[in-house]
């Protein structure tokens, strides 16, 4: 059972997550607010929807013995979530209802549980082998086509997801710049420190698991 056990805990964050996702659709559909773009497209709920699919994978296949998920689908998880906590703590804890969260136990879910659980997650099983920053920065990807996406979008229809990014709400383009460089600057140093914090761990790993092969009996 001791063996099945992270699988298991895996599986559970991820169907707790599911869980908080379908509450949250089922409760704005019954208030008659639901629109299903304007909610998936949340970088918090993707970021969710994310990490909850690799934890969903990596129990399963723990469970029955494959090979773990990819160290970069696990990182890309750990480094969303990681933003989606801080950005929320900093700038937008008091914002539920416009972030379509405003039921309390799906905002704990989604904006605090999920990503300690990532964080810690990386941490008591490292990626197999140390990722270097360069390789890192691959992460930087979908933050950016997000982004872009969401700007154009926001200059079609005036629906920005954040108010950070609504040059009406913080008074004009040049002050959603400053918000876009400064998260910019945030995800590269969560990069740079999951890289640093998962090698580190990886390589603190292989020194235990050489002490314990040299410990045990011939």
């Amino acid at each position: 059972m001791s063996k099945r056990l992270p699988g298991l805990v895996r599986i559970g964050f991820s169907l707790l997550v599911a869980a908080a996702i379908v509450w949250m659709v089922y409760t704005l559909v019954d208030l008659g607010t639901f629109n299903a773009l304007n909610f998936f497209t949340f970088f918090t709920i993707m970021s969710n929807l994310l990490a909850a699919a690799v934890f969903f994978e990596g129990g399963r296949r723990q469970l029955t013995g494959q090979p773990p998920v990819s160290d970069m689908w696990r990182g890309a998880a750990v480094i969303y979530m990681t933003v989606t906590y801080l950005v929320f703590t900093v700038l937008l804890r008091d914002a539920q209802e416009d972030l379509q969260t405003h039921v309390p136990w799906v905002d704990s879910v989604l904006h605090r549980i999920m990503p300690i659980a990532v964080m810690f997650d990386w941490v008591i099983d490292p990626p197999r082998q140390p990722i270097g920053f360069r390789r890192a920065l691959a992460w930087l990807w979908f933050p950016l086509v997000w982004l872009v996406f969401t700007m154009i979008r926001g200059t079609i229809d005036g629906r920005y997801p954040y108010p950070f990014l609504d040059p009406d709400e913080v008074g004009g383009y040049g002050v959603v710049a400053l918000y876009v460089v400064a998260i910019t600057l945030l995800l590269v140093f969560v990069i740079w420190l999951a890289a640093r914090v998962g090698s580190a761990a990886q390589r603190r790993r292989q020194v235990n698991d050489m002490a314990t092969q040299a410990e045990a009996p011939e």
